[in-house]
């Protein structure tokens, strides 16, 4: 165990993918001498407790929080300011609290009036999933050779930063830091508008008149098939990504609908160079993806094939 990536406790708020996937890293890792987890819903704690994912589960988050030298907020970016009032009151003088949104500008809009001077308010973002989601969904290898976005607002401690970092380098993660707006504009091309795009596609195949539901399931193929995984991502989550991103996603949609205009006038006009140009360009990025480890160049994204 690196120095400075123990904590006496942890507390995680949130027992869904992220939430319980932080808890299990941390459990592997040995990195908090206690560890406390809380949730809304009395139904999920007791699933955490089942699975032994901490050493308690709470639904009364100030509790939840007393005596954690660290507090990471894994749940939907809309209710963070919600949470972060309910815990102000309790948090340690020194507290580094952190969280696992998608959206970074808003976090920091919605905590820093709320927590007190004397704790560190340094969002994060674990560029890591799966569209599954609830307790029993996580694992501790989620974030293995996965970026973990650290937004720091201006004048943030260095000390905390760095034992952060620390943190998550344990966690399995490799770090980056930048300007939250920076992240949130990135993130927007990067995973809000494709998750826009899926969300759409599949609900425009649904509502086909000329081609029948269930001719949609039984013939999909490929491309269809994996808009439908990411497509079946939380909604709760992405409802508030969305809402709390709107000027970096509705910037890069702009983007998108000139582009996708230009496609449909290359398909209109026959222009077939135009086509293989842009086709063999996103190609590149595939083979550069899967060089820098950010996916595995197994056929069929690593699905098992009977022989």
């Amino acid at each position: 165990m690196t120095e400075g990536t123990h904590f006496d406790q942890v507390t995680i708020i949130g027992a869904g993918l992220i939430g319980s996937s932080v808890a299990r890293a941390v459990r592997r890792g040995n990195l908090a001498g206690r560890l406390v987890l809380a949730d809304a819903s009395a139904d999920v704690c007791a699933e955490a407790e089942r699975l032994g994912l901490a050493d308690a589960c709470l639904t009364n988050v100030a509790d939840a929080v007393r005596g954690a030298g660290l507090v990471i907020l894994a749940v939907p970016v809309g209710a963070m300011a919600s949470v972060g009032a309910a815990i102000a009151p309790a948090l340690e003088a020194g507290a580094i609290v952190s969280d696992v949104g998608s959206v970074k500008e808003s976090v920091l809009k919605a905590l820093q009036s709320l927590l007190p001077a004397h704790a560190h308010l340094i969002p994060g973002h674990p560029v890591a999933g799966t569209e599954h989601s609830g307790p029993a969904a996580g694992f501790a290898s989620l974030f293995d050779g996965r970026w973990c976005i650290l937004t720091p607002p201006e004048g943030a401690d260095e000390a905390a930063v760095a034992r952060l970092t620390d943190f998550w380098t344990a966690l399995g993660s490799k770090v980056e830091i930048m300007t939250a707006q920076h992240h949130d504009l990135v993130l927007a091309i990067t995973s809000h508008v494709p998750h826009l795009i899926a969300y759409n596609i599949v609900g425009t195949a649904s509502d086909l008149e000329a081609v029948t539901r269930s001719e949609v399931i039984k013939y999909s193929a490929g491309g269809f098939r994996d808009f439908t995984r990411i497509a079946a991502s939380d909604p709760t989550m992405w409802r508030d990504v969305f809402l709390n991103n709107k000027d970096a996603v509705l910037e890069m949609l702009g983007r998108f609908s000139e582009d996708l205009t230009a496609l449909q006038r290359a398909i209109r006009w026959g222009d077939g160079d135009q086509l293989f140009d842009l086709f063999t360009r996103t190609r590149d990025i595939r083979r550069r993806i899967i060089d820098a480890g950010q996916d595995d160049a197994q056929a069929d994204f690593g699905r098992p094939h009977k022989p």
